[in-house]
């Protein structure tokens, strides 16, 4: 097969199983999280009440709930199904004897950890009341540099997996290579700031109900893609033997 039309054909099916993760996703979101949000919202503009405060709402929560939420989480889901398909393109056959399908799901699951469970430790999700406007611009930048960190010590780990497996066996270099993702993230999360913005009076429960329903919804996206693309994947690269044609009778 053709190194190119392989790549860009691996591209169009990982978006296309982006966008089928991102609806499944879409779906979880507003079931789950947008009531915590509108929770949120409500105790926000009841202490701004509170306060004599309160800013002026250019966009409609209705808007915000619907139209911008769909759109926010296909267009994400899309776009990581691409960059996933890349990635994809670059690991099969070379991180060992996986097919198709379970190299898709390797990644998969490698993307959920690397990309957003490791940063949601670190920095978990917070609804709107929750934090402090003045500063957002440090916790993004801070954030994002957690994400760019698990990423690379990923990568870091995996090469010392590869490096191992010779002399220790797949096994055991498996589990060096998470010792070591393990202490290296635990070093990463001791040096970078923390932020506990939390108003005293912010509901506990609610929080907590929020971050949950924020974690489901990108187990959902990730789990889902692996499983879509897996298929699309192995259809793709190892397609089933054609159905051998059945003997015309004669008359």
């Amino acid at each position: 097969m053709n190194n190119s039309i392989s790549v860009r054909s691996l591209l169009v099916r990982g978006m296309l199983a982006g966008l089928v993760a991102g609806l499944l996703a879409l779906a979880v979101a507003y079931v789950l999280g947008e009531p915590h949000i509108d929770a949120a919202i409500a105790f926000e503009e009841s202490h701004a009440h509170d306060h004599g405060g309160g800013e002026e709402e250019l966009v409609s929560r209705a808007l915000q709930s619907t139209a911008g939420l769909a759109t926010g989480v296909l267009v994400y889901a899309v776009a990581l199904g691409g960059i996933a398909a890349l990635a994809y393109a670059v690991m099969l056959g070379r991180i060992g004897r996986f097919s198709p399908r379970a190299t898709a799901a390797v990644l998969a699951g490698a993307a959920f950890v690397s990309v957003y469970l490791v940063p949601f430790l670190k920095y978990p999700a917070n609804p709107p009341a929750a934090t402090d406007p003045a500063t957002i611009n440090e916790r993004t930048g801070t954030y994002f540099l957690m994400i760019a960190l698990s990423v690379l010590l990923a990568l870091a780990a995996t090469v010392v997996g590869r490096r191992l497996a010779p002399r220790l066996g797949t096994w055991w270099a498996t589990v060096a290579a998470g010792a070591v993702f393990v202490a290296l993230v635990a070093a990463a999360f001791a040096v970078l700031p923390s932020f506990d913005e939390v108003p005293e009076h912010f509901s506990a429960e609610l929080l907590y109900r929020f971050r949950l329903s924020a974690l489901a919804v990108q187990l959902t996206l990730w789990t889902a893609f692996g499983l879509v693309f897996g298929h699309l994947a192995e259809r793709l690269i190892a397609p089933a033997p054609a159905a051998a044609a059945e003997p015309v009778p004669v008359a």
